[in-house]
């Protein structure tokens, strides 16, 4: 028997999903008077659920993701030809679309050499960090096992990932967590620390990288771990002089640089990665998300030869090599996907598409600050971007979550999804995030914020 998607009863399944399945991120509380969204189709940018409404879907799957957009055929067809010729071999061995991808891959990150195939952006941060701690015994003694993190970046749900996450209500209830995982401060210039120097702000907010280093001690720090533009904790960009000093910090402590491109990379800043806006050299690289546009399951860890030559040894043959595994890591329809992607990307010149529409993104939310008091600061790069919503501009008080979630709900009704910081702070769950597809037109722009600006003058009318 062959299964049509598209042979099936809507009512049917909304009932059977709220029976059976376990949303992400979701209070199932709610499903017991309401129905579940059930997602049944996509083109382009929109989405059309099981009771027929068209959303324009503004954060590319709702988790940053769909990058090139809905319905693509020739990544579908690449898939299905891939996994009839060869759908999966563990990948202690090699296969012909994970080959092709590395080396088209690496051609777009100057520095780095190899790359390590899992299937989800968690399982490539807790891939990165094996390695930081193997060599840390390899190479220092066992030293050097303690990896910093940022607070307000967020690097995954698995313990150890939440271990390297800055963000209260993303890991409460979760503990005890992994240990040698130590905070650093954020770099949010709009939310500068009290005792900051506002004059320099970018190298000030660096140097506390710095004082934790010390106070940690550098004999025991193996890496830095941050995303290049802070994204589920409220889309913040680093300021001007703030990579080039982590860059230096790193050098200066013989620390590895781990940047977290899960969400940035693949184009999402109008680069294909977020930290080539920097002009920094990091040691290695996590993606996912993007890097197949959804249509496959895929994570990439993709590390220097000097990182990757630290696992080529004669003297402890046995346990000396990296020792690890992800059974999905070797199915073949993720490699297969981002290659066509990546190709869609280039052919559509996507990449100019992101800075020309994302330039236009920032100049009408700022439109929206001219108009609304509601909000505060407007951040982002590329098509990601965000804005802070606050009851006061002046002490810059941030307003609750569910005046953020009212904003967001509004939009729903008009037929717009867009996203927003959700349970991951005590009190800054205030910010609404943007990241539509990279396809996305000055009218799909105009869509959006146009749902936004209805949004917010109903919000604050209730307020």
């Amino acid at each position: 028997m062959t299964y049509n998607v598209n042979d099936f009863d809507s009512l049917d399944v909304v009932n059977s999903d709220r029976n059976h399945v376990w949303h992400h991120l979701s209070q199932h509380k709610a499903y017991e008077t309401s129905d579940p969204m059930v997602i049944v189709k996509g083109e382009g940018m929109r989405v059309w659920d099981a009771k027929g409404n068209e959303y324009l879907d503004a954060v590319s799957g709702a988790v940053w993701t769909v990058n090139v957009g809905y319905g693509r055929t020739e990544i579908a067809d690449a898939v299905r030809d891939q996994l009839v010729s060869m759908n999966y071999f563990a990948h202690s061995a090699g296969n012909v679309p994970a080959a092709l991808f590395s080396k088209k891959l690496i051609e777009k990150m100057p520095g780095m050499s190899r790359v390590y195939f899992s299937n989800s952006g968690s399982e490539a941060n807790e891939k990165a960090f094996k390695i930081v701690r193997q060599i840390a015994h390899k190479k220092y003694g066992g030293k050097k096992t303690k990896i910093l993190y940022r607070e307000r970046d967020y690097h995954g749900t698995t313990i150890a990932t939440l271990s390297a996450t800055g963000q209260l209500e993303r890991r409460a209830q979760y503990g005890p967590f992994v240990p040698d995982f130590v905070e650093v401060p954020h770099c949010c210039e709009y939310r500068a620390q009290e005792e900051a120097d506002k004059d320099n702000y970018g190298v000030w907010a660096a140097d506390q990288i710095e004082k934790v280093i010390l106070q940690e001690g550098p004999e025991t720090v193996g890496a830095l771990c941050l995303e290049p533009i802070t994204a589920g904790g409220g889309v913040i960009e680093p300021p001007a002089g703030y990579w080039d000093r982590v860059q230096e910090i790193c050098r200066k402590y013989d620390i590895l640089l781990h940047i977290d491109e899960v969400v940035c990379g693949l184009g999402r800043t109008g680069k294909w990665f977020g930290y080539q806006h920097y002009g920094v050299q990091p040691d290695i690289v996590t993606m996912a998300k993007g890097v197949a546009s959804g249509y496959a399951a895929i994570s990439c860890t993709v590390t220097t030869e000097a990182v990757f030559e630290a696992f080529k040894e004669d003297e402890n043959p046995r346990l000396g090599y990296f020792r690890d595994i992800s059974t999905f890591g070797g199915c073949t329809a993720g490699p297969a996907a981002a290659l066509v992607n990546m190709q869609i990307i280039e052919d559509e010149k996507l990449l100019e598409n992101v800075t020309m529409q994302g330039e236009y993104l920032r100049g009408r939310l700022n439109q929206l600050k001219e108009k609304h008091p509601l909000v505060g600061d407007v951040r982002g790069k590329g098509l990601f971007a965000g804005f802070e919503m606050v009851k006061d501009r002046t002490s810059k008080e941030p307003v609750d979550e569910a005046t953020a979630s009212a904003v967001q709900a509004h939009c729903m009704a008009s037929g717009v999804i867009i996203g927003r910081t959700n349970r991951s702070f005590e009190t800054l769950n205030n910010t609404i995030c943007l990241a539509p597809a990279l396809i996305a037109t000055q009218a799909d722009i105009d869509q959006i914020v146009d749902a936004i600006d209805e949004a917010l003058t109903e919000v604050a009318s209730k307020l």
